[in-house]
């Protein structure tokens, strides 16, 4: 068995990637390192901000959302566990249409578009990072900035697996807003 390492990270600043993060391959003995959820936490926040991007300017931001969903999570692979912040009634999202409405918003629904809400920047603050073989989960606060600059601290859980050609996806996302005594 491997040994599982535990790590806290005081922050991470967001960086700009391109492409699928690609760590371990199925068959290889390399570990999933803190450094490739890392990676994929950045990719994850640069999707983020660029449907927001693609929508402010009048673009396909449905196709941005849906390359975004379908390279980084792992619908059609594995199970996937979504459960978004800002949803109540439709509460989780199994399916890679459940999570492009909630993304960018569907008529009829309590989705109003996470993606294309105006987010010009997403930083993350990992309290620990758990990795192994074939899969992570990372715990923290991540901070979407607003348009006009402010931020929204959002809690988070991911959980991470190696797909079979080696990239890292996501099959765990919970994200709530902090508790609030008022």
């Amino acid at each position: 068995m491997n040994t599982k390492r535990f790590t806290s990270i005081s922050s991470v600043a967001v960086i700009a990637m391109v492409g699928t993060i690609g760590c371990a391959s199925a068959g290889s003995m390399k570990d999933i390192t803190k450094d490739d959820v890392i990676a994929a936490q950045t990719e994850w926040g640069n999707g983020i901000v660029a449907i927001s991007s693609v929508h402010s300017s009048g673009g396909d931001y449905e196709a941005r959302a849906t390359e975004h969903i379908n390279t980084l999570y792992a619908y059609g692979d594995t199970a996937v566990m979504f459960k978004p912040t800002l949803a109540a009634e439709d509460q989780f999202r199994e399916t890679f249409d459940e999570a492009l409405s909630y993304f960018i918003g569907r008529e009829g629904t309590e989705d109003g578009g996470f993606a294309i809400k105006g987010w010009t920047n997403v930083r993350w603050e990992n309290n620990a990072v758990y990795t192994d073989k074939d899969s992570a989960m990372a715990m923290g606060n991540y901070f979407f900035t607003g348009p006009d600059g402010s931020e929204t601290k959002v809690e988070y859980t991911f959980g991470y697996v190696v797909d079979d050609e080696g990239d890292l996806k996501i099959n765990l996302h919970h994200s709530s807003l902090p508790y609030s005594a008022e």
